[in-house]
């Protein structure tokens, strides 16, 4: 079947500002409760290890429905599912907006952690509807927006939490993926439905859906519970036997969520492990700096900031970026984004190394927060050029989301290993139990020293002889054998 390439018109801009408006919307919602986490025992009425399921639920809802969001994408059409993913986003922000109680937030954020999968499904797109010459750029672009909102949600929900009622952030959210929604419906044509004859792998879905909660639930909860304890050895167990039974599934589906003979290809499969340990990198900043800008100056490495300005002082880092993602497609184009992805590790790692001498002040942390994002842009933007130059036409939306799959899964250990360090290494002020200085300089280290492994496993894919100095992922034929 003979594949179009769509022209390069002002309209392929428009599409692609709706789709990284769309991406950075998403990813706001991984950020939006940030500043509101040491009030939430108070406004729901219950303990905080209850409280901790408002963040944990919506990363266990996103790692299902990710990978389930790129297989329907590539059966039945990428922007009908991109429509459909943002539904619940509105329904889920005006639940949490009316809610009252622990029972209803949890469920406003769990159907928020359904809208995930726009981010792949979107980089799936840019495939079908972008010229050649603007699709690298493109796909950075929208792969950096999972970072750009996260960095951007901290300074918009502190500003709303700080200043208005914390209900009114939900209500903006609705309103901002309302948006979002029309935007698609008017300005963003459907790209290729290719992936299937339509039979979609239920027992593939729900198998790797009860691994995934099985993995990652200890992997959040493992402090609270203990590490040793039955439940959390127990879930353990049982994640590596589920997931054995869906991998021998899905080798032997005719039409499988994810196809793993595609994934297994050395290219796929090296790039997944690096965006592993670059989600780990990338969570460990956003988990640690927001506490040191806030904790207090008298403790001696405290820097006392507000909520609202620490949310300003992150912000630098989402817009920096935005400035980045051309700058990464264009050395892509030149040495190809293996290069680009060793790089971006590469320079997360320094921006980690240099937190050590530059952690007390705010301008030693803004620096520090630029260079990190920077690395993550860089990074972010290769990984899908190195996946979609791996796989068929008809798999994108399944392969990116399987990648930004792993990506939340290094996001969790990371969350899990800094949770970790920080309630270990601690003094106490006031009745509280506050990190260390020791304890953040630990986490700096830890963040380097992922940084510098996702650096020697990118520089260890094995790059198609077509993707050496091409930002541009190769086009295989529709219907190419799996292999």
């Amino acid at each position: 079947m003979h594949v179009t390439q769509p022209d390069a018109t002002p309209r392929t801009g428009g599409i692609l500002a709706v789709l990284a408006y769309t991406g950075i919307v998403a990813s706001l919602m991984q950020t939006l409760v940030v500043p509101l986490l040491g009030e939430l025992p108070r406004i729901l009425n219950s303990t905080a290890s209850n409280t901790s399921w408002v963040v944990t639920i919506t990363l266990l809802v996103a790692a299902v429905a990710t990978p389930v969001a790129g297989r329907l994408g590539d059966m039945y059409g990428k922007r009908r599912m991109m429509i459909a993913s943002t539904v619940p986003l509105i329904i889920g922000s005006v639940t949490c907006a009316l809610a009252g109680s622990l029972v209803p937030m949890i469920v406003g954020r769990g159907l928020q952690g359904l809208g995930v999968g726009v981010i792949p499904l979107a980089i799936a797109l840019l495939r079908d509807v972008m010229p050649p010459q603007r699709l690298g750029a493109s796909i950075a672009l929208i792969s950096s927006s999972l970072g750009i909102g996260g960095a951007l949600g901290l300074p918009l929900a502190s500003a709303v939490t700080q200043y208005s009622n914390w209900r009114v952030m939900f209500w903006v959210a609705a309103v901002l993926v309302a948006v979002a929604t029309a935007l698609l419906v008017v300005f963003v044509p459907e790209g290729a439905a290719e992936g299937s004859s339509g039979r979609f792998d239920f027992p593939g879905a729900l198998l790797l859906g009860a691994g995934l909660v099985a993995l990652l639930l200890p992997v959040s909860k493992g402090a609270a519970w203990g590490w040793t304890s039955g439940a959390t050895l127990g879930l353990f167990a049982t994640s590596v036997l589920v997931l054995l039974v869906w991998g021998r599934w899905e080798l032997r589906a005719p039409e499988p969520l994810v196809d793993l003979r595609i994934t297994a290809r050395p290219q796929v499969l090296v790039t997944n492990l690096a965006s592993i340990a670059l989600g780990v990198g990338m969570y460990a900043l956003q988990l640690s700096v927001p506490q040191l800008l806030q904790l207090p100056k008298a403790l001696g490495y405290g820097l006392g900031q507000s909520m609202l300005a620490m949310g300003l002082w992150m912000a630098p880092g989402g817009l920096m970026m935005m400035l980045i993602s051309p700058v990464g497609a264009k050395l892509s184009a030149l040495r190809g984004p293996k290069f680009t992805l060793t790089t971006g590790a590469l320079v997360m790692a320094i921006g980690y190394g240099i937190a050590l001498p530059l952690m007390g002040s705010v301008w030693g942390l803004l620096v520090v927060t630029i260079v990190c994002s920077s690395g993550v842009a860089f990074a972010y933007g290769a990984m899908p050029a190195l996946i979609m130059g791996a796989v068929p036409l008809s798999e994108t939306a399944a392969a990116n989301s399987f990648n930004t799959l792993m990506r939340s899964i290094g996001t969790s250990v990371s969350s899990a290993v800094v949770g970790a360090v920080l309630a270990q290494l601690t003094v106490s002020l006031g009745g509280h139990s506050i990190p260390t200085e020791h304890g953040f300089r630990v986490v700096f280290v830890i963040g380097s020293a992922v940084a510098l492994l996702a650096a020697v496993i990118a520089a260890a894919i094995p790059v198609r002889r077509s993707m050496r100095g091409s930002a541009a992922p190769t086009v295989e034929p529709i219907g190419a054998s799996r292999s």
